[in-house]
């Protein structure tokens, strides 16, 4: 009986692999944007957090604004890298959502989850 229950284990663990790989390969496509400053800066990220977009208003181009410049694209970036973060997680569950039992003790975090 436990070889039966063992190899079913197995097979669902194959499954969750697959769907992690799977999930995982979607990460690009899953975009956040985040904004500081009223909307001066927004950045764009997608779910491997790598930053794909930048804007600055151009009213903050000028040799007075660039500390406030650097504050605000610091401020959006890191808004937009959690915000990635946050879609890319809950992506991550809902593709693999239900494939394994809840095991105590059983540490999921290499798959991502």
């Amino acid at each position: 009986m436990f070889g039966m229950d063992m190899m079913g284990m197995m097979g669902r663990l194959k499954d969750l692999q697959e769907k992690v790989k799977q999930a995982q390969d979607e990460l690009p496509q899953i975009t956040a944007s985040a904004e500081a400053g009223g909307g001066l800066v927004r950045a764009t990220a997608n779910g491997k957090r790598q930053l794909l977009k930048l804007e600055i208003d151009e009213t903050l181009l000028t040799p007075q604004d660039r500390d406030m410049l650097a504050d605000l694209v610091v401020a959006a970036v890191n808004k937009v890298m959690e915000e990635a973060g946050d879609k890319a997680k809950d992506h991550m569950k809902q593709r693999t959502q239900g494939l394994l039992p809840n095991i105590p003790g059983v540490d999921l975090s290499g798959f991502g989850l």
